[in-house]
């Protein structure tokens, strides 16, 4: 348990049952908030009083933007296009993020200048956003008009109030559950319930017998290439055996989505909540505004609101100097657009119970099972995917409505990002999973084979993080791109000269020689390969480099020269993108950039190592490492990994190619 220190917090702990434990609860907290960092007051005041150019500079600013075209979407929610005229900065922007677009007609902004929406997508110098208006205002036609990023303000807010309902529960389900989640209290299991399919691998099959047994929590350990998700969903369906909903969460909206269209799949009726601009476009039909907007009834609403609308214009004509008869004449009018009002609001209401009866699997993120339309609503079992990235903060937002708790994850991944060292440090880096897994292992099943790489690519992960209880399965032995070409290799750079130097502007780390070698290497060995085998087989190529800048640089030298034409014919098969961007996917071909080199032995985030677990278990095919052992091998995981390569002679030095 977290010791307790210091703490100064304004609301009341009852700390009589276990002063250790509620201190710990309170650590908690104060960490929570240092890791928010600055209010949102504060950051909401940067906005209004903070000049445009200044907010320019920043990168959470576009302006000024012109806008290009609009169209009704699900839900008659206004979606429009923006072109930014100034294109040499850079910005923060991102899909999903909320955003405030307003009019520089006067030299104070109005509130009535002012709408906001949320970020579909951005297309280069173009933003798509969804609208939360009704109509779009005339102004938006013309004048100056600019794009502010807006603070996730209700975010934080639904954290901060999640943990001071866990902090206060006693007598309650959520405080039972918050007991055996922390270690206080012992869980309670039962017979298994519900049928286990026999086409699950056994380490899959024991997974789900602990789903089906746990009365309080289970924990699906999922290792890369195991399975997890298949293994949850088969969770979800055996859980509809016995209950007619339940509600499935991810840290991420991608997350979220995968997890909606691999049970629609199975033929469960799913819906996902949540705003349509943050919902890829091909599960839009499962929210709840598309699913209104295709209910039988939803004419009949349309109806209502267009003739209260109406009722209402009218009666808005009349002018102030009229008599009585126009005043009651007006009277009726608004009457009338008040009960068709009313009747539309029922009508709504109708259509969104209908919706909800008819639907087996809730979908939404962690933060999202706070919205308006679960309100009062439990589940006797809640689902958290990927739950090792979680916050903890954020994972007792569906928890506070769960009878039951599943979650799977891998805590020996990519953990969630802390953007305060300060906070990371205190201990909010350390997930309720992960806390789970240490203090009711119990409730802790690892699933033990996994599909995706052969067993010299899985070897040392499977050494360093999961105490050699790996298996490759059969299909991995035909997991090799040619007879001969070795599916493991690391290129050794050391002493070449390939050294790292730092992007001004982002401060970021690359190393263009170590770029251009791996761009190059790539390129031979499509050649080597044949270019018609790997198009054939539609063969995958992930290039992976721990920092934004190499990320850069790749692009930078593949898409502004010539130097590599089979490279660039293979833009639909190649991803370029860091360590994070990868999180969950696979590919056949890996490589990865280390970047490191430099005489003090210095390797950054390279340290942490579970990042580099998620690099090094990409590849189901090849798997190269490019790196500095002279700069790496101060520290000991990457010490580990160079006695793994030599062991299984899969150690290059890049001479060998300089010849």
């Amino acid at each position: 348990m977290i010791k307790g220190e210091s703490l100064n917090l304004n609301f009341a702990l009852n700390l009589t049952k276990d002063a250790k434990y509620h201190r710990g609860i309170k650590k908690i907290f104060e960490t929570f908030e240092a890791g928010v960092g600055r209010r949102p007051s504060t950051v909401q005041k940067k906005f209004l009083y903070t000049s445009i150019a200044d907010k320019k500079e920043e990168g959470i600013c576009w302006y000024p933007v012109q806008l290009r075209k609009s169209k009704l979407g699900y839900g008659e929610r206004w979606i429009v296009d923006l072109e930014r005229l100034d294109t040499n900065q850079s910005h923060l922007f991102q899909s999903g993020k909320s955003v405030s677009i307003f009019s520089n007609l006067q030299q104070h902004i109005s509130p009535d200048l002012r709408i906001n929406g949320v970020i579909n997508q951005i297309k280069k110098d173009v933003m798509i956003v969804t609208l939360q208006v009704e109509e779009l205002p005339e102004w938006l036609h013309k004048g100056k008009v600019g794009i502010d990023l807006l603070f996730d303000e209700a975010s934080y807010r639904e954290m901060e109030s999640a943990l001071k309902a866990v902090i206060k529960a006693e007598n309650s389900r959520l405080g039972e559950l918050k007991n055996i989640l922390l270690g206080q209290k012992e869980p309670n299991f039962e017979g298994v319930s519900h049928l286990i399919p026999v086409d699950l691998n056994p380490s899959q099959q024991a997974a789900l017998q602990l789903v089906s047994a746990a009365k309080d929590v289970a924990i699906i350990h999922g290792p890369p290439g195991t399975g997890k998700t298949t293994t949850l969903v088969q969770a979800v369906i055996g859980s509809l055996q016995q209950h007619a909903q339940v509600l499935v969460c991810a840290p991420s909206n991608a997350a979220v989505d995968l997890l909606v269209e691999k049970i629609r799949e199975k033929g469960i009726s799913t819906l996902r909540i949540g705003h349509p601009a943050r919902v890829e476009d091909h599960i839009l039909s499962q929210t709840l505004d598309a699913k209104i907007t295709l209910h039988d009834s939803y004419k009949d609403l349309k109806k209502l609101k267009k003739k209260a609308d109406e009722y209402r214009k009218l009666g808005q004509k009349y002018k102030r100097s009229f008599g009585s008869e126009e005043r009651m004449q007006r009277k009726r009018l608004f009457d009338e657009a008040n009960r068709l009002k009313d009747e539309a609001e029922h009508l709504e209401e109708y259509i969104m119970y209908d919706v909800f009866q008819q639907t087996q699997v809730f979908a939404s993120t962690l933060v999202g099972a706070s919205n308006s339309v679960l309100k009062g609503m439990k589940f006797p079992i809640v689902f958290i995917d990927e739950a090792a990235q979680g916050l903890e903060a954020a994972s007792w937002i569906p928890i506070q409505k769960a009878l039951k708790v599943v979650m799977a994850g891998d805590h020996c991944q990519l953990p969630p990002t802390i953007k305060s060292y300060e906070a990371a440090k205190a201990g909010l880096s350390e997930t309720l999973f992960e806390k789970v897994t240490k203090r009711q292992p119990q409730v802790t099943k690892m699933l033990q084979l996994q599909y995706r790489m052969p067993e010299l690519i899985m070897g040392f992960s499977n050494k360093i993080f999961y105490q050699n209880e790996l298996g490759a399965a059969k299909n991995t032995e035909s997991h090799f791109l040619s007879e001969g070409e070795p599916v493991l290799e690391f290129i050794d750079t050391a002493g070449s000269g390939f050294v790292e130097a730092i992007e001004e502007e982002s401060l970021s780390t690359f190393n263009q020689e170590e770029a251009r070698f791996a761009l190059q290497y790539l390129e031979d060995l499509l050649k080597r390969t044949g270019i018609a085998k790997i198009k054939e087989k539609r063969w995958t190529i992930g290039l992976i480099a721990p920092y934004r800048a190499q990320v850069r640089k790749f692009n930078e030298l593949l898409f502004e020269s010539y130097a590599f034409p089979n490279l660039r014919s293979f833009p639909e098969l190649l991803t370029i993108d860091s360590i994070d961007g990868f999180q969950g996917q696979e590919r056949d071909i890996i490589l990865i950039s280390l970047v490191r080199s430099n005489a003090k032995g210095e390797i950054g985030f390279l340290a942490d190592t579970r990042r580099m677990n998620v690099a090094l278990t990409r590849a189901k095919r090849k798997l190269v490492v490019i790196g500095d052992s002279a700069t790496l091998s101060h520290h000991s995981f990457y010490n580990a990994f160079f006695d793994y390569v030599e062991e299984n002679n899969c150690y290059k030095s890049v001479y060998e190619y300089l010849i």
